[in-house]
């Protein structure tokens, strides 16, 4: 469940629109880029010792990325990482402060230190802390969705 997807899985140009917009944001580097080839960057973001995940411009956003460590937390494999609406990984009684959250990243560009209840696909509840989520923009100014990373979360 947790290998890295062979033959699907994000682009480099999605993991380089996740890494640019992050940088346009908050003016930091999502991760530290090792650029002497050893991994790929679509490796290296996947095996990032952080949480990183984003879903699309649906109408009902759709989860189109997860690193391993999301994979883990929300405990899915990447098929249904990626075709679950991003609105269920927060319990209902949860989505509403989430969409007035995500209202506020759409507005601002970007918010840090965002905390909240997510719930796993085998119903599991935690508790994220200091979460950064932003709005993806690629080179063009054209909004292509929501990204989030973060390090800290308790299990509740």
């Amino acid at each position: 469940m947790m290998n890295r997807p062979t033959g699907i899985g994000a682009s480099y140009e999605h993991n380089k629109l996740l890494l640019d917009s992050f940088r346009r944001w908050t003016g930091q580097d999502l991760v530290q880029v090792d650029s002497d080839g050893e991994k790929s960057l679509e490796e290296q973001l996947f095996d990032a010792p952080r949480v990183i995940l984003s879903h699309g411009t649906e109408k009902d956003p759709v989860l189109n990325y997860g690193n391993r460590m999301a994979l883990e937390l929300w405990e899915m494999d990447w098929e249904q990482m990626t075709s679950t609406p991003s609105r269920l990984t927060a319990e209902p009684m949860e989505r509403a402060e989430r969409d007035l959250f995500f209202t506020q990243v759409t507005a601002n560009g970007y918010v840090d230190n965002y905390t909240g209840i997510r719930i796993s696909s085998t119903g599991r509840r935690f508790y994220i802390v200091n979460a950064t989520v932003w709005n993806l923009v690629d080179k063009d100014g054209i909004y292509r969705g929501q990204a989030a990373t973060f390090q800290d979360y308790r299990n509740l």
